[in-house]
């Protein structure tokens, strides 16, 4: 095992901008990944979130299937995902999750998210919807922070409307501890980049993520990235990719079992459905053409959901 990767650590409530957007920069040129600190969530909400999280995961099975995942919002099952279609295991991820979409921003629109009942669990939603929001305000900043690491104006995403109506879900995960039953090797994510802007992860102090920065090296050399308490880990998605021209990396990443039980919460930002994401004429030239066709955010976030719920288990 590698020892664990010293990523860079950003101060979201540094007032020093331009030196902040350099350290992300150059932590999106050799990760893809830095730590975020000073992020504006609560501690105390944070700790919420988690207590509701393993409240809902130790619900009976039958309890948690009522919530089965519908439009990509509600419950998966153990197993029920693959994140790497190719791998060669016939058994899927060694997780389960649970899926909040956009919260519905007026009493007009419809609420496509599914939430456990009241009765159960008064404090859930309220709980979940509150973080959301939190996160997104920390996202937001972070997407104009890039936007100057890119030498473009802060607004620049907001302009381009890949930031009106974001697609941006939040994820509730738990890693059971004890996987020795099965013979297989089995991962708790298995490795995959994330699909949109960015994500941000919090996770119960349990390690086990893992990231390749070389993905196409053979054999791929993996390195732990140690969970800091009250820190958000902060990745780059294959759009942001897309849009620097892989200039910035949408790193390979997986969990690995630790033999102890793990709970996470990812926060995927991701641009409006309909923002169409092309190479920034910053990052091409003659000498380094656009390497992508410009692509329709939601055309591209459903295929990729599509290989992993479907033909991972073909």
């Amino acid at each position: 095992m590698e020892s664990a990767l010293q990523l860079p650590i950003i101060d979201l409530s540094s007032q020093d901008r331009s030196s902040t957007a350099l350290s992300i920069r150059q932590a999106c040129l050799d990760y893809g990944f830095f730590y975020l600190v000073n992020h504006g969530v609560e501690d105390a909400l944070l700790q919420r979130v988690f207590e509701e999280s393993k409240k809902f995961f130790s619900l009976p099975i039958e309890e948690k299937m009522k919530l089965a995942r519908k439009e990509h919002r509600g419950y998966t099952a153990l197993y029920a995902e693959k994140l790497d279609p190719t791998a060669s295991t016939n058994i899927g991820d060694a997780k389960e999750s649970y899926y909040i979409g956009p919260l519905a921003g007026n009493a007009t629109e419809n609420d496509l998210n599914q939430w456990p009942s009241r009765e159960r669990l008064p404090s859930w939603r309220a709980t979940m919807e509150t973080f959301y929001r939190q996160a997104l305000l920390a996202g937001r900043q972070v997407i104009s922070l890039i936007a100057l690491a890119l030498n473009l104006d802060e607004n620049f995403f907001e302009k381009i409307g890949a930031l009106d109506n974001p697609s941006a879900y939040l994820r509730l995960l738990h890693y059971p501890g004890d996987l020795r039953s099965l013979d297989e090797e089995i991962l708790g994510a298995s490795a995959h980049s994330d699909y949109g802007m960015i994500t941000l992860l919090v996770t119960n102090g349990i390690p086990g993520l893992q990231v390749c920065k070389e993905k196409s090296n053979r054999p791929q050399v993996w390195e732990d990235v140690a969970p800091i308490d009250k820190a958000f880990i902060v990745n780059v998605g294959d759009l942001m990719e897309r849009w620097t021209n892989c200039l910035f990396r949408s790193t390979l990443h997986r969990v690995i079992p630790v033999g102890e039980e793990r709970y996470s919460v990812a926060f995927f930002l991701d641009p409006n459905e309909d923002c169409v994401v092309e190479c920034l004429q910053s990052c091409c030239s003659e000498s380094s053409p656009p390497r992508y066709p410009p692509i329709r955010s939601l055309d591209y976030l459903k295929e990729r959901l599509r290989l992993t719920y479907e033909d991972g288990f073909a």
